[in-house]
């Protein structure tokens, strides 16, 4: 409980009465005492008839998990033991970093009630286990002299998991249907290197795809049909440097990464694919072999819920050198990382050359949307230009950096943060149906 506004100047008055009668009085004892006595009854009887914080009981409402990026509803209860709740108050709630969930105006309420219940979303922003310590409302009194703080203590917990979201609503299945045995595996057939089956020529087919031997063994023309080659090894590489801890929107680009090589995880299993995982920053981390991607993908969601982006800087030499010698087969090595100019990206550059001679290499940048914005600025003045300039020069060097892979046959992906997940499952459809792996 504090005083409110009215009341220090309610006070103030007072004060300046006092004083104004001391000066122009002699005996003004009774007259004073009576100002200020009718201050202590009326503070009194305004507390008397305000609802106590133990009167109030507040309950709180939150699922167990959730996948970050998403919000969760969150729901509080508030009950009047006896008489009915404050008209208007503001509810604040202690968390910890990586949540958000407020009222940001004074809720009101509509007559005399004696409960409610109030819904919010809580924004999930950060991975781990995540926990609501307190509960505050704060609301005047009902003559409005003071404003009564009350305080609940919470021990309620949420543990936050990376977004596999698009995996159990079916979209990552339903972009992968032209690369799986069905309906649309037509799709694919001739596309492959691998051998399918064989089928009567029709007018329309492919002439090449005609097996002449055959042909004159049967009598009639007969075609061959391939398919993608099955059983590549996948490897999601993710940089976990002081770099991918830059926040994009209310995710970090680790956290973007995590999701979408999650994704890229899942649909490696349903294309027959062994996927394994590495990370690294300024030094190697962990290091899971390539297995049949659903057998594998729990354990990678596992492991990847438990990453922490790291204050360092990431040394690309140790860590992208310690995951080439670990893999003796040909792979497709997916890399997330990032970099901030053509110096820094030197190193990068310098290890995928020697790793790409042996694997495919896909290298993996978020961009971030507010570079854009700033080269094109609203307002004309000297320190928009100069943000432009610079912008535009970090473009232009991110770009030079990207030519610079594309030359050395590493395959680059630079896209928006909102359509990550999406364009790695369309890429990597890409690379099956080529044969470049």
């Amino acid at each position: 409980m504090r005083p409110s506004r009215p009341f220090l100047a309610l006070v103030l008055v007072l004060t300046g009465l006092s004083v104004l009668l001391v000066l122009i009085g002699r005996d003004v004892t009774t007259a004073v005492a009576t100002l200020w006595g009718g201050l202590v009854l009326l503070s009194v009887a305004d507390l008397f008839v305000t609802p106590s914080r133990r009167n109030i009981a507040a309950l709180i409402d939150l699922p167990k998990s959730g996948f970050c990026g998403t919000d969760v509803p969150l729901v509080v209860d508030l009950s009047a033991r006896r008489g009915h709740l404050p008209q208007q108050f503001e509810i604040r709630l202690n968390m910890d970093d990586g949540l958000d969930a407020d009222w940001d105006e004074a809720i009101r309420l509509e007559g005399n009630t004696s409960a409610t219940r109030l819904e919010t979303a809580m924004m999930l922003g950060d991975r781990g286990e995540k926990a609501l310590t307190g509960l505050a409302m704060r609301y005047r009194s009902r003559l409005r002299l003071f404003e009564i703080i009350a305080n609940w203590p919470l021990d309620r917990k949420i543990s936050v998991m990376p977004n596999i979201a698009p995996i159990l609503n079916g979209t990552i299945q339903t972009q992968m249907l032209p690369l799986l045995d069905g309906a649309k595996d037509m799709q694919i057939r001739g596309d492959g290197s691998e051998f399918h089956q064989l089928r009567d020529f029709v007018a329309g087919m492919d002439p090449r795809t005609i097996d002449w031997k055959r042909s004159a063994r049967m009598l009639r023309l007969t075609a061959r049909e391939t398919r993608a080659e099955r059983n590549h090894q996948i490897v999601l590489c993710l940089d976990t440097g002081h770099l991918m801890g830059e926040r994009l929107g209310n995710l970090s680009k680790l956290d973007r990464s995590i999701n979408a090589a999650l994704a890229l995880a899942w649909a490696g299993g349903l294309g027959g694919d062994l996927v394994g995982f590495y990370s690294f920053n300024s030094r190697p981390h962990q290091f899971i072999p390539p297995r049949p991607g659903r057998m594998a993908f729990s354990r990678i969601q596992g492991v990847s819920a438990a990453l922490r982006h790291d204050s360092a800087e990431t040394n690309h030499t140790l860590g992208l050198s310690n995951l080439n010698a670990k893999l003796a087969r040909r792979s497709l090595i997916v890399i997330f990382s990032d970099f901030v100019d053509s110096v820094t990206a030197e190193l990068l550059v310098e290890n995928l050359a020697v790793m790409t001679r042996k694997h495919l290499i896909l290298y993996v940048a978020i961009r971030d949307p507010a570079l854009q914005e700033l080269t094109h600025p609203d307002a004309i003045s000297l320190d928009a230009v100069s943000r432009s300039v610079s912008a535009r020069q970090i473009l232009r060097e991110r770009q030079q950096v990207f030519d610079r892979l594309r030359r050395l046959g590493i395959l680059c992906l630079d896209t928006e943060p909102g359509a990550l997940t999406p364009t790695l499952v369309s890429r990597y459809m890409d690379i099956k149906a080529q044969e470049l792996i």
